[in-house]
């Protein structure tokens, strides 16, 4: 195989589903452990920087939230789905007024 070949051959998706896979088991229980015991809970993912990993954010219905550093967006947006959360991209819709009124609340002491 000349150097060309070599060179300009794709990665499989093999290796980005095996990192993917990787996720810390603390984190995973800990996002299970939101999304079976609130309601009304939805999906913020938040997109990688050049300082950080993505993040999932998930918001319950009174506006109590979690947020974890996940493996990807894809990671991310799979999660979401196997629980049939609604997946919004954070950067795009902002967020809900409803995490803004909890920590406020939270900060009051309430």
């Amino acid at each position: 195989m000349g150097a060309v070949g070599w060179f300009s051959r794709k990665r499989g998706k093999a290796a980005t589903s095996a990192h993917d896979q990787t996720m810390e088991p603390a984190t995973m229980a800990h996002l299970e452990e939101f999304v079976s015991s609130r309601r009304g809970v939805e999906a913020f993912i938040e997109l990688p920087t050049t300082m950080a990993r993505a993040t999932l954010l998930l918001i319950a219905h009174d506006g109590e939230w979690t947020r974890r550093s996940v493996t990807s967006v894809d990671w991310a947006r799979r999660f979401a789905a196997r629980h049939r959360l609604p997946a919004y991209d954070a950067g795009v819709v902002g967020y809900p007024q409803r995490m803004r009124d909890y920590n406020a609340r939270r900060r009051a002491g309430g």
